[in-house]
């Protein structure tokens, strides 16, 4: 129900012209009784409702994630949509969006609480069939149903785990090192990539001395962009602190763009991540045997959508969700990884019986309770709600 009211205080003294909206138990967000006041936000009336709420007793701000708490234990949401619902809190990008919208629709939980369902179905099987020992044929009957039930979990299971690649990685986003030697032009890409000044371009070599990074989207894509010192050898401390500061930078990045204005004799090692050559300067003419899988000009921007197109089509490969991503985290990953270890399992000791088949299915439908959030979970539940907005 929807009121207008004239907001007062403790002396009767007007407040602000608002809406009240009440939401009565058990159809509220969090499952209790909510009153929602939708007020002018002037910082005036903010700070003279706040003062008149917390005179009241018992009143208090509420803390981090206590809202979506109190709905998370009021089974209004499970940890799967609690997760989604702070991962669409912090979305910088339309596809972080699309990806945490569909954690908060709940369509990971569904499939979980679906498939935790059919475990404890098989593993009712199995235990029947325990009970029943002494029955002659009775184990076997109810042994070759649960056995087709755990293969086809499994199945799609792998299915879900093989067809995400690293979508989790989605809420972090694709890191891209720049690197070179000095004076390459590494600053100026870093302004033509992020289309804005923001690192200091100079003739002199050794201008960059610390890593700067800047958060892109690229097609929907979060992207950072680390610019790094000029890779080199040098008498001055500071360089070198910034030279091994870009070498560390760029063995943790994803994609790394080697970027020089010649024929790079050496690429130092950059870690596992894949190291794409760029020649810049090509605006100079210069004659050099061109071994670079991307030509620019970073002054002029030459070739630069070029480049921007392989990272787009880069980061589409890498984290493999498309539209249909449903695992949105590493937590989620790991406890259906764990899923289908033990569903495998209890495929491998069949023949060793019953009794080790029902506990491996125990440990299955225990490790989908985990992801749900119902079973065994208070050491994560303060890790992840510590994260939300204040009153969310």
């Amino acid at each position: 129900m929807a009121t207008r009211a004239l907001l007062r205080d403790a002396d009767r003294q007007p407040i602000d012209d608002a809406v009240v909206l009440f939401f009565p138990a058990p159809k509220s967000a969090t499952g209790e009784d909510v009153v929602e006041l939708h007020v002018h936000g002037s910082r005036a009336v903010l700070v003279s409702l706040f003062a008149s709420l917390s005179s009241i007793k018992n009143v208090r701000p509420a803390e981090p994630g206590e809202f979506t708490r109190r709905a998370f234990e009021n089974g209004k949401l499970d940890l799967t949509e609690a997760e989604g619902l702070d991962d669409l809190i912090h979305a910088d990008t339309d596809r972080q969006r699309r990806q945490a919208l569909r954690q908060l629709k709940g369509l990971l939980g569904d499939r979980v609480r679906d498939w935790r369902a059919r475990i404890i179905e098989a593993a009712a099987l199995v235990e029947a069939g325990i009970d029943f020992s002494d029955e002659g044929d009775v184990p076997a009957e109810l042994l070759a149903p649960a056995l087709e039930k755990i293969k086809t979990l499994l199945a799609e299971i792998s299915e879900l785990l093989a067809s995400q690649g690293r979508s989790e990685r989605l809420r972090d986003g694709l890191v891209v090192a720049i690197t070179g030697p000095p004076n390459v032009g590494k600053s100026t890409l870093m302004n033509q990539l992020a289309r804005r000044e923001v690192a200091i371009v100079s003739p002199h070599a050794g201008t960059t001395r610390d890593v700067i990074e800047v958060q892109l989207d690229l097609d929907g894509y979060p992207v950072t962009v680390i610019d790094t010192a000029g890779i080199r050898e040098t008498e001055d401390p500071v360089e070198q602190e910034g030279v091994r500061r870009a070498r560390a930078r760029a063995a943790e990045a994803d994609v790394v763009l080697w970027l020089t204005d010649d024929e790079p004799a050496e690429i130092p090692c950059h870690g596992s991540a894949p190291v794409w050559r760029v020649r810049n300067k090509i605006d100079l003419g210069r004659s050099v045997s061109d071994v670079a899988q991307f030509r620019i000009s970073a002054v002029r921007g030459d070739g630069i959508s070029e480049l921007v197109g392989a990272l787009v089509a880069f980061a589409c490969d890498y984290f493999g969700a498309g539209e249909t991503g449903l695992i949105g985290r590493e937590r989620q990953r790991r406890l259906l990884e764990e899923t289908a270890r033990s569903l495998r399992r209890s495929l491998d000791v069949v023949g060793q019986g019953e009794e080790l088949v029902a506990e491996e299915l125990r440990r299955a439908a225990f490790a989908l309770g985990r992801l749900l959030g119902r079973v065994d979970v208070e050491d994560i539940l303060d890790v992840i709600f510590r994260e939300f907005c204040i009153g969310k």
